[in-house]
């Protein structure tokens, strides 16, 4: 049986804030724990984070990265799938996951929030981690309302929706 497959995305590591790293690393902590494979962009800051956590607990993590050499990936992918295609990598992540955990982030992650919200996955953003996750968390992101986009008040809660809709298949 395919497992779950969470994706944690935010900040790089040019703007990561030690809020948003350590709320990164708990969700990526929190998706092990839950059995789930943590899918991500692969590269530094909120990425990092998220896939040292889900290391450090046991899990496996994806890491998408948008050039083409292995070595740009953190060093906490297990698995690194090197696309070559610059920013368009952002939808292979979103579209790789069967629920999105949004830590902070910028324009990079508004266009995978963006990808998750047309294709109706469900996209959770954590209280307080900064960036388009707080400016987004609570809304829809357009007038057509196709999925809400959830606020949880920490990674253990957005995990528990994220499984809790995947198991019954929503």
């Amino acid at each position: 049986m395919r497992r779950v497959q969470i994706a944690v995305i935010g900040y790089n590591k040019d703007r990561c804030t030690e809020v948003a790293s350590k709320a990164a690393y708990e969700a990526g902590r929190e998706i092990a724990l839950a059995g789930a494979v943590l899918v991500c962009g692969g590269l530094g800051g909120v990425m990092e984070s998220a896939c040292k956590g889900a290391k450090e607990s046991g899990g496996t993590t994806v890491g998408i990265i948008p050039q083409e050499e292995f070595s740009y990936a953190n060093e906490f992918c297990d698995i690194v799938l090197c696309t070559g295609i610059g920013y368009a990598r952002d939808f292979i992540v979103a579209s790789s996951a069967d629920g999105i955990i949004a830590v902070g982030g910028g324009v990079g992650t508004l266009i995978e929030m963006g990808v998750g919200y047309m294709t109706k996955k469900t996209i959770v953003t954590i209280a307080g981690s900064g960036g388009v996750a707080d400016m987004y968390g609570g809304k829809f992101l357009d007038e057509r309302n196709r999925v809400p986009i959830i606020i949880a008040k920490d990674a253990k809660a957005a995990v528990q929706v994220i499984m809790s809709k995947s198991r019954a298949g929503v």
